[in-house]
């Protein structure tokens, strides 16, 4: 008998499952505290509270991780140097401060535009060598001939020994400045998720498991180590993409709606047929259109440890802050300063100016502190600190900006009234100290209409109403956002109904359900092990290869004999269409195949599907201007299920 282990670490918890190969029954679950900075003590963690006989026949580990995502988010990823190829426009704001341009690249056809300028790739890498940890190149139509990126990434290497990354290896879509983009964030996130693999694999060879590990990857499927290495960009938005597939398993609904109800946000989705919807541009991360294909989802930046804060009325988020229930218990003394810590002035009021708002050092170390972001960090310790003995200690108040700033670095954890806290005071979630939520609730009531039980039910249901919004918003997509509102505040005699069923997924969900049932007509299903879906998704998720051909004329004045098809690797000439279009299906199995090989299935294990797309304008009487072929391979990654005894 063997078994699999499912592991997400997401914003606020990391949740494990053990699943049995055999029958795929879930046979234990764990959860337990997400870490930073170092995201391996909240696994082993949650692997300690898992049943160590089944640990022990571990054979497949599943990780899906917020690492890539935050770390882009934050900023805090490794120095990129970036060289451009040719006549490339350098995009706004690239998240890259080495950037070079040199001549070559290539036209729409593949042909060479100019050469490559070896000697100022030599340069640019011997100048950078000490400055940055891996280098991005992206050239003119590189998806076309990715002949000079090729040549570029060998010169690099051999100077300096630095990981490169290619924005042919990552998209096969047009657009130079957002494969620039996309290269240069996946370089950054290499050396971090070395270093998170490397700790993965040994915490398991401690436990003495021989287990293959995979992560799981944006569109819903799952890449092997050694891809996940060179490509940490995939791995971005796993968490979502972990829910909507463990919604899927764990209801029995191939075809459904997914809330899915994390710490730091709400994110909504739907699966059809048990195929998720993928972004066509690719995933946006920050302020960065990137190539990446990516599950299409709906992010809302409430959730349960979403700050609740009071001016003039009850504001929630967008900050993520740890809840009141859960500082008490983490420091022994935290529930009486609470009590005694004093209530502002209405005036004075603003997002950390509150009676409940409390800050602490990490163990997390800032890059390029300033000298205020310095001396705040030097009164600041490890027991948490009210806004008032902050003052007392600094001789005045932190600007707001150093407060964000850290923050977003994680050098300070900033601590405050949550959901989270208000479904302790409602007896709806009780796993933390109900007390201090209680105190919290008291001191922002105080400066509404409301007692702490109304407030906290006023909490609850704005948190059920974001909810219904963000699956109706991505549901109606630009059908009048405005209209939604109304409906959901009761200016509109109308409900909302959905001929789907609505999976909820995350913690305290239950608590939610009779909300959102009042606001939306439409089967509600929380599944057992709801409150670990996204490590299930971990595990139920596949393998799958995506691989793009193209064939086009090499002239249009006569588009009927020579033919081009460009793959991921470079491209290829033919006199003839039906000999172009039997090489292009023959390298995409290729590639499809030699990629999924990895997952240790044999070839009749693994399902390729292609599919066909024709370019032909109105009166157009020749062979197709354009041909579009994608191959599509499938394999689950477990191995072959044993037979039970």
């Amino acid at each position: 008998m063997q078994y699999s282990l499912g592991i997400d670490a997401g914003g606020t918890y990391t949740d494990a499952v053990i699943l049995r190969d055999s029958d795929s029954r879930i046979l234990d679950s764990s959860k337990a505290l997400t870490t930073y900075p170092d995201l391996m003590t909240g696994i082993r963690n949650a692997i300690d509270k898992l049943n160590p006989d089944y640990i022990k026949k571990v054979k497949l580990v599943s990780v899906s991780t917020t690492l890539s995502t935050n770390t882009i988010l934050e900023r805090t990823g490794y120095p990129v140097g970036l060289i451009l190829i040719g006549p490339c426009t350098v995009p706004e704001d690239l998240p890259a401060e080495y950037i070079a341009m040199v001549s070559g690249g290539h036209d729409s056809n593949g042909e060479e535009l100019e050469p490559l300028d070896i000697n100022a790739i030599e340069q640019f890498a011997l100048s950078q060598k000490k400055k940055v940890s891996a280098f991005a190149v992206s050239s003119y139509f590189s998806t076309r001939n990715p002949e000079h990126e090729i040549q570029a990434k060998k010169i690099i290497i051999k100077l300096t020994g630095h990981p490169v990354v290619c924005g042919h290896e990552l998209s096969q879509e047009l657009g130079a400045g957002e494969r620039a983009a996309t290269a240069i964030l996946n370089a950054q996130l290499i050396p971090i998720t070395y270093q998170f693999i490397h700790s993965v694999v040994s915490e398991l060879k401690k436990r003495e498991l021989d287990a293959k590990v995979f992560m799981l990857k944006c569109d819903g499927s799952v890449i092997d180590m050694k891809g996940a290495k060179l490509r940490p960009i995939e791995t971005i938005f796993s968490g979502p993409a972990a829910s909507l597939v463990g919604a899927a398993y764990l209801s029995g609904h191939d075809t459904c709606a997914v809330i899915d109800v994390g710490g730091t946000s709400t994110d909504v989705a739907i699966i059809k047929e048990g195929e998720p919807e993928l972004c066509e541009k690719g995933a946006v991360v920050g302020t960065w259109q990137t190539r990446v294909k990516a599950i299409k989802m709906e992010t809302s930046a409430t959730g349960g440890d979403s700050h609740v804060w009071f001016k003039k009325t009850i504001h929630m988020g967008p900050r993520r802050v740890m809840p009141l229930c859960i500082a008490a218990v983490k420091y022994s003394n935290f529930k009486e300063k609470l009590e005694k810590n004093p209530v502002p002035l209405r005036t004075m009021l603003n997002e950390y100016i509150q009676p409940t708002v409390f800050f602490v050092k990490t163990e997390q170390v800032p890059i390029n502190p300033n000298e205020s972001e310095n001396k705040l960090l030097d009164v600041l310790g490890d027991e948490p600190l009210s806004i008032q003995e902050i003052l007392k200690k600094l001789k005045r108040f932190p600007s707001p900006a150093t407060l964000d700033s850290l923050i977003q670095k994680r050098a300070i954890q900033s601590i405050g009234f949550t959901p989270t806290d208000a479904l302790h005071v409602l007896g709806d979630y009780t796993e933390w100290d109900t007390e201090a939520s209680l105190i919290g609730a008291n001191k922002l009531a105080r400066f509404t209409h409301l007692d702490a039980r109304k407030f906290c039910s006023h909490v609850k249901h704005e948190v059920a109403r974001n909810m219904v919004y963000s699956l109706m918003s991505f549901i109606l997509e630009g059908r009048g956002k405005d209209g939604i509102k109304k409906m959901l505040e009761g200016k509109l005699p109308v409900q909302y109904k959905l001929d789907i069923p609505i999976v909820l997924l995350g913690g305290p969900v239950k608590a939610y359900y009779y909300e959102i049932k009042s606001m939306i007509d439409a089967e509600i299903v929380i599944p057992e092990y709801a409150n670990v879906g996204n490590a299930v998704g971990a595990l139920m998720s596949k393998g799958i290869k995506r691989v793009e051909i193209l064939i086009r004329p090499e002239s249009m004045e006569n588009p009927d004999r020579n033919f081009l098809v460009f793959f991921p690797a470079g491209r290829k000439k033919f006199e003839d269409y039906r000999v172009a279009m039997e090489y292009a299906h023959k390298i995409g199995k290729d590639l499809v195949m030699e990629s999924l090989k990895n997952f240790g299935l044999p070839d009749d294990a693994i399902k390729v599907e292609s599919s066909i797309e024709y370019l032909t304008p109105p009166d157009w009487k020749h062979i197709p201007m354009e041909t579009k072929l994608t191959l599509v391979g499938v394999c689950a990654p477990e191995y072959p299920p044993e037979e039970e005894n």
